[in-house]
């Protein structure tokens, strides 16, 4: 008995797509895109001396490339080009599009392989702390695009008084924050504001402090090592999770957290993934993307935690009303989304 053609042919298609993936993190590291996006068509040899790498290395990274259809040649020329909506999504990081700094994560994912083998034997957990540090900087510029276009011109306004309250001098704890790229622009939108940035990573908080630094805003911004359940302060006029409240192992705990953490008109800024149970028959390609992560990080982090919950990443608003309910809090509304993101308004 065998598969269909058809079937085998797709495998084959995403066992290609899993390889080209690290092609594509060599050349968002390597500066590859951005050479060919900065110079028009280039030969092989005229790319390696661009990027400052091996010409022989140039070369069989453009015949990568060109298979994907990611570049183009021209065949007598012998000269390849970005074409220029590709530059977006490869190699301008400010674009909205930009996917490239994804791929550099893979290096930590495909490094946990015998980790996941364990855990899904054992119903164990792998631990954020347990990836090497690519995971940090490759999710943080997977989220990053859309946090620069949307966060301060369509994300805050839509919350009900918050960007007055922050203009105003107001305070803010961005929970799960990374590497910090949030709580940075929320503090160079409003420079009257008190800006918390909080993570139990200790590496992340490193970087964020770097970041900061080099922002010249590390005499307002503050980042410290904490967990979701236990951070300090009080009085909070916004508390922000982006991308995090699945990731953890008592979600709601930490939702009880925020709610004693908010000034009594607070706002709690809850951004997840705009996907949720019913997605799984879809095969969309963000729908694609959050099982496959959730299956290999999102899931095994949760449980490295060992609370009561493992939400996964598409566990859907229901589930996370369900946690604000439990939690105390008693005014929800989906105050805007994108197809990757919901953005939602939740306050006592």
């Amino acid at each position: 008995m065998s598969g269909t053609p058809e079937f085998h042919q797709r495998v084959i298609s995403d066992a290609g797509a899993a390889v080209r993936g690290l092609t594509v993190a060599l050349g968002e590291r390597l500066g590859l895109y951005r050479a060919l996006a900065a110079s028009g068509p280039l030969t092989p040899a005229a790319l390696a001396a661009a990027a400052g790498i091996d010409a022989r290395y140039a070369e069989e990274w453009l015949h990568a490339q060109l298979s994907a259809g990611y570049v183009v040649r021209d065949g007598q020329a012998d000269t390849y080009a970005l074409p220029a909506e590709h530059a977006p999504v490869l190699a301008d990081p400010d674009a909205v599009t930009y996917a490239a700094g994804f791929f550099t994560a893979l290096k930590a994912l495909y490094a946990t392989e015998d980790l996941l083998v364990d855990a899904y034997r054992s119903g164990d957990g792998v631990g954020w702390a347990e990836h090497d540090p690519a995971l940090d900087t490759g999710m943080g510029s997977f989220f990053q695009p859309t946090y620069e276009h949307r966060l301060v011109p369509d994300w805050l306004p839509a919350l009900t008084g918050v960007t007055g309250k922050l203009a105003a001098g107001g305070t803010v704890a961005d929970v799960g924050c990374g590497v910090g790229h949030t709580t940075l622009l929320i503090a160079k939108a409003f420079p009257e504001a008190t800006v918390h940035g909080f993570d139990y990573s200790e590496e992340a908080i490193s970087l964020a402090r770097q970041l900061a630094e080099e922002a010249g805003l590390s005499d307002r911004v503050v980042f410290d090592v904490a967990a979701a359940d236990d951070y300090p302060g009080t009085g909070y006029d916004l508390v922000t999770f982006f991308n995090a409240l699945h990731d953890m192992g008592d979600p709601v705990s930490a939702a009880q957290h925020v709610h004693k953490s908010l000034d009594a008109d607070g706002t709690w800024m809850l951004v997840e993934s705009n996907v949720s149970p019913a997605d799984i028959d879809t095969q969309t390609p963000a729908a694609r993307m959050f099982m496959a992560l959730s299956a290999v990080m999102c899931l095994p982090v949760a449980v490295a935690q060992r609370g009561p919950h493992a939400l996964g990443n598409h566990s859907g608003e229901q589930a996370f009303r369900a946690i604000a309910e439990e939690a105390g809090f008693t005014r929800w509304r989906r105050a805007t989304e994108t197809p990757v993101n919901a953005v939602y308004e939740v306050r006592p």
